[in-house]
């Protein structure tokens, strides 16, 4: 495996999207977090947030899928939506990395099936070269090639989850 991102560009990149998020979005919006990849990026920008605007933001999470394993299924299936009302509320919906775009765009969809006032999106990671359908990206942690990438959320197979930093995968990473 080798670093694409070490740790200190994450958590840097991660501090400086929480400032702008705090400068942009006025009315601090509810946050909700694509489960699994999401949770560890949402919760360093929860921290990272100025602690005044941070204390007015409502979060949870979302569980929603497009892998099976290591590999896209096409398939988006949604299993959990947020208990926290969204009716007429602004929503920053966080995800650890946008690829096809189906998981953010099926999670909109039903965001504003449920009333939500308006939906940012912030990522990590965003890889647009595998974009299937449009999605808006409004903030965005690093743009990234086509590579399969582990840590801060992401995985292999739910391996590498915990990693600190961004790695890219190649054959001789993969445990049996």
């Amino acid at each position: 495996m080798s670093v694409l991102l070490d740790t200190k560009c994450v958590d840097d990149r991660i501090h400086e999207l929480a400032v702008q998020i705090a400068a942009e979005e006025t009315v601090p919006p509810v946050i909700l977090g694509i489960l699994n990849g999401a949770a560890p990026f949402m919760m360093a920008l929860l921290r990272a947030l100025p602690a005044d605007y941070g204390q007015m933001v409502d979060w949870d999470f979302v569980d929603a899928s497009s892998y099976q394993g290591t590999t896209s299924t096409g398939q988006v299936q949604v299993d959990r939506m947020p208990k926290l009302a969204v009716v007429d509320r602004p929503v920053l919906l966080v995800d650890g990395i946008i690829d096809t775009g189906k998981t953010v765009e099926a999670v909109m969809a039903h965001l504003q099936q449920k009333g939500a006032r308006h939906i940012r999106v912030a990522t990590l990671l965003d890889k647009p070269s595998r974009r299937q359908v449009e999605v808006p990206v409004d903030y965005r942690g690093f743009q990234i090639d086509d590579v399969f990438v582990v840590g801060c959320g992401m995985d292999w197979d739910q391996r590498y989850r915990n990693l600190p930093y961004i790695g890219v995968v190649d054959e001789a990473t993969v445990c049996p």
